[in-house]
């Protein structure tokens, strides 16, 4: 595989800019599209990202920086795609360019919630993508820990295992080891339902739950989200490996999660309206709740059991007390 395949960023959040920063750490330039023309303009003047990980500084000779989608598409053989889900397809469907030649890297950690597909999902079935041309960029990691250049760790996933390993080969460097995986569903799903356990915990903080309760929150989690992607893609998987587990502990218990933050807010009694107004970031978790609750019912009797999404989606979506909602999940966790 040729190493002068053009890298394109889609996105210029925190995981973008995080995702920016690794890959200049190996590549001599990367394309980079950010919708914010005055971003833009902020980044070339003073050589970082005013709203996101300002503390990481750019060699702009390293950068093409553009606010038209499709000239960063055309001029990109990968295309790592870091949009929050709930403004992807918009931006998604400015794109004009031919993909069919593209490889699509999908760092999103949220579902479409216009169709509760997965972002491979979609580029397979909408867009019509072999799946061999497509990833998924995983954790555990917190941008902000990559800002601080704090030893982390990514999981690449795809179904060409070369493709993978290149892309790995790309992101690595003293701070961020990568392993691989085929697993691009369950990796992908593990990446969504994460955030919605984060919510869970972040709720529990607040109604004042302690470690233990954490602790027996957690462990149910992560063998409710192996029933949930075991329903959704049956494959051979290890629940346990850092891309399942390891992600769900970070982001569970992080003080860095966004979706625990959020989480928290609502246990303390905050409307999920003030709570999303005192974050500059999206809840990745919010949306992802609603597109895991309803592809769960999709499956009628069959369906995997999941208390813990249930919970959070009366408390998020349905007004429900936190604290009574709460108080029935204990019941049925062990």
């Amino acid at each position: 595989m040729t190493k002068n395949l053009r890298i394109g960023i889609i996105g210029s959040g925190s995981w973008a800019t995080a995702l920016a920063k690794m890959l200049c750490e190996n590549v001599d330039s990367i394309n980079w599209y950010i919708r914010d023309a005055d971003t833009i303009k902020y980044i070339s003047i003073n050589h970082h990202n005013k709203d996101y990980l300002s503390s990481v500084a750019f060699d702009l000779n390293q950068l093409y920086m553009n606010n038209d989608i499709n000239t960063i598409v055309e001029q990109s053989d990968i295309l790592i795609i870091a949009i929050p889900s709930a403004f992807l397809k918009s931006e998604l469907d400015k794109i004009t360019v031919p993909l069919k030649h593209k490889i699509i890297f999908n760092a999103v950690k949220g579902i479409i919630p216009e169709n509760q597909k997965l972002v491979g999902e979609y580029f397979h079935d909408i867009i019509g993508l072999d799946l061999a041309q497509i990833g998924v960029i995983t954790g555990p990691c917190h941008a902000e820990e990559v800002a601080l250049e704090r030893l982390s760790y990514l999981t690449i996933a795809c179904a060409d295992i070369d493709r993978a390993k290149m892309m790995s080969e790309k992101l690595s460097c003293h701070y961020i080891k990568c392993s691989t995986s085929e697993d691009i569903i369950g990796t992908e799903y593990a990446a969504v339902l994460k955030n919605i356990y984060a919510i869970a915990a972040g709720i529990a903080h607040g109604l004042g739950y302690g470690d233990n309760f954490q602790s027996v929150l957690m462990s149910n989690a992560i063998r409710e989200m192996k029933r949930f992607i075991k329903k959704r893609y049956k494959m051979k998987r290890n629940i346990n490996d850092s891309a399942y587990l390891g992600d769900l502990l970070v982001t569970g218990y992080s003080n860095f999660s966004r979706n625990r933050y959020f989480g928290n807010m609502i246990g303390k009694g905050y409307t999920v309206k003030s709570a999303m107004m005192e974050m500059n970031m999206i809840a990745e978790g919010y949306y992802a709740t609603e597109s895991a609750y309803l592809l769960s019912k999709q499956d009628g009797k069959k369906k995997a059991k999941t208390p813990i999404i249930n919970a959070v989606y009366k408390v998020i979506y349905k007004n429900k007390n936190p604290k009574s909602v709460f108080e029935k999940l204990t019941f049925k966790l062990n």
